[in-house]
């Protein structure tokens, strides 16, 4: 099987049963663009096919037959090219030629990009149910791998499929992001010697998805990489928006305009609220919000103690952020924009806003620094709007409520040294909690949790904190 891949342990062996089990393996493995599709499969099997096809994007289905036949042609060493009318005579051609093969091991089929091949009026869907059910389905020796990176295609068609293929998928990967854990892991594997702060602050602006982290040059700074990555003309990471999110989505006008509308609202907000400023209801607005949490481009968090329909919405994809922050901004084309600004009070303000985000997609690192992996909890938001003037409003970003009867009010603070808690912040935090007591009504004991970059200054103040987590933990 494969060698080294960072952080797929769990896909590879899976991908490593099917291969080894006693039927017909049907296995999809899909995520966001960039994700590493391709490179867990291509790595898994070393590129030894019995067949394989990528589907093309924007092209017809006579160019996709041609490509398949071409494909078709190399694997069975056939003297001609065959010409296929549609896909039912391409599957079935493609089903003669593996029953032809003589082998005692799995036939292994990878059709990777498959949501590209299901041109408009094409019957793809439907004739390749018809190769799955009628026959592939039926050996015992067929293992066929599917990919895409426009996951709402991959969910409607395969996983959530009403037809022929119903039931029929035997395994289902879904590819996340690197973790913060797993993007050192990847930086460390290359002999780079930056320190969890520079770690962080990279994830801060290109996520976990794998294939940016290659575009790294890991011997200059991250300041550098950022300028040469982003902010040159014709930069890699410039570019890479505009295909982003075509390549994912039919109407992907509407997903940006979700995407931008998000990324200036950093607190999240409600699916009415979107609805409303980007003008998208119904059905619509319902696909376009599912397919981006699909997609790991939002989010979507409860608010304690509200309905299911006040969940709050929030842009999570990193690079996108990043991208509405300082590159669709960038006019004056300041190829050394970023080593100019890096230091400035308004990147400091994003990078808090980032490391909250950070937070909220590391809740098991968190939930693993206090103790309580093994319990049962709800993680959510709080914030209350004050009803008169008399009164005060607050907002927690985070709270963990436990099945044993805790709540933690986590408090996420970046700073580039220890945070030191000043007398007019304890105050603060104190009549913040006593708010929460007292307008949920709950019964449960209130733990104040800080989460910090580098933990905090020792003094008079931290008794208030009861207990603590900071940056190292969440690389947990």
């Amino acid at each position: 099987m494969a060698g080294l891949l960072i952080g797929r342990d769990r896909e590879l062996k899976e991908i490593d049963r099917c291969l080894k089990s006693e039927q017909s393996e049907f296995v999809i493995v899909y995520g966001r663009r960039r994700v590493g599709k391709t490179f867990l499969v291509d790595e898994c099997f070393k590129g030894h096919y019995d067949f394989s096809y990528v589907g093309g994007h924007n092209i017809t289905q006579k160019k996709q037959l041609r490509n398949f036949a071409k494909a078709l042609k190399k694997y069975a060493n056939l003297p001609k090219q065959p010409k296929f009318a549609d896909w039912s005579e391409a599957f079935d051609a493609l089903e003669e030629y593996l029953e032809s093969l003589q082998t005692n091991d799995k036939k292994v089929i990878f059709i990777d990009e498959m949501p590209w091949i299901d041109t408009p009026q094409s019957d793809f869907v439907e004739e390749f149910e018809t190769f799955w059910n009628g026959w592939a389905a039926r050996q015992r020796d067929i293992l066929l791998i599917a990919s895409g990176s426009a996951t709402s295609w991959m969910i409607d068609n395969l996983v959530d499929n009403q037809g022929g293929l119903h039931c029929r998928i035997t395994s289902s990967i879904y590819l996340r992001p690197f973790t913060l854990a797993e993007a050192e892991q990847y930086v460390r594997a290359k002999k780079c010697t930056w320190d969890r702060y520079q770690i962080m602050q990279a994830y801060m602006i290109i996520g976990g998805v794998p294939f940016y982290w290659s575009l790294l040059d890991l011997k200059q700074s991250l300041v550098q990489n950022v300028d040469r990555l982003f902010f040159q003309r014709n930069a890699v990471l410039n570019i890479e928006f505009d295909e982003l999110f075509n390549a994912l989505f039919k109407h992907a006008d509407k997903y940006i305009t979700v995407a931008k509308l998000l990324s200036n609202h950093k607190e999240g907000l409600t699916r009415t609220q979107v609805g409303e400023m980007a003008d998208l209801e119904g059905k619509m607005l319902t696909q376009v919000l599912k397919n981006l949490e699909r997609c790991d481009f939002v989010i979507k968090y409860n608010q304690l103690g509200n309905k299911v329909k006040d969940a709050i919405y929030r842009l999570s994809d990193f690079y996108t952020l990043f991208y509405f922050k300082y590159i669709e901004a960038n006019n004056a084309f300041d190829e050394q924009w970023w080593s100019r600004n890096f230091q400035t009070h308004s990147v400091e303000v994003w990078q808090g806003q980032t490391f909250e985000l950070i937070c909220m997609l590391h809740t098991d690192a968190i939930k693993k620094k206090l103790g309580i992996s093994g319990i049962s909890t709800n993680i959510a938001s709080w914030r209350y709007k004050p009803k008169d003037s008399h009164e005060k409003g607050a907002q927690i970003d985070m709270v963990i409520e436990r099945s044993d009867r805790i709540i933690n009010l986590c408090e996420i603070k970046f700073a580039i040294g220890k945070y030191q808690i000043k007398n007019t912040y304890a105050e603060y935090m104190g009549d913040r909690a006593e708010l929460f007591r007292t307008k949920t009504n709950t019964t449960y004991s209130i733990v104040q949790t800080i989460i910090t970059t580098f933990g905090l200054v020792d003094n008079m103040h931290n008794h208030i904190i009861g207990q603590e987590v900071n940056m190292n933990d969440l690389f947990a």
